[in-house]
């Protein structure tokens, strides 16, 4: 084997094209170590070497608000949502029951009930949709 099969072969970890060697160190007072994790807190970033980097080479940093009121919105829609899907898996259920069990007359007639209670849910739908709209408008800064 030549030497750079060797080299190619060696186990462990791959090294990284350009790694980060050199190291810094610096010494805060208490006032401005406090000011340093409120602004690493409100950028949201998980590691503090990564929030210096950006701020030494004044990349921009992202600040990111959770909002209570909209989170629930979110989770109290995502959850009417799924409801919304479960009366369209029950809708199929239905009418293959339907087709299935009774005669052409029955049929016709509970698939005329089934058909208003549908357009009644498209109309909650499109309330929904109205509402949500509205509130992306007013509340959600883009």
């Amino acid at each position: 084997m030549t030497t750079e099969n060797r080299q190619k072969h060696k186990g462990g970890r791959k090294q990284k094209a350009d790694p980060c060697i050199h190291r810094y160190s610096i010494n805060l007072n208490d006032e401005d170590n406090a000011r340093f994790l409120s602004l690493f807190e409100a950028s949201g970033m998980k590691v503090k070497a990564h929030f210096i980097t950006v701020c030494l080479f004044e990349k921009q940093v992202k600040v990111v608000k959770i909002d209570k009121g909209t989170s629930d919105f979110y989770m109290r829609l995502t959850n009417f949502y799924g409801q919304f899907r479960a009366i369209g898996v029950n809708y199929n259920q239905v009418t293959k029951a339907i087709k299935n069990n009774f005669s052409e007359k029955k049929a016709l007639i509970f698939l005329g009930q089934l058909e208003k209670a549908t357009l009644g849910l498209v109309e909650i739908n499109k309330q929904v949709m109205d509402l949500t709209h509205e509130f992306e408008e007013k509340w959600l800064q883009k």
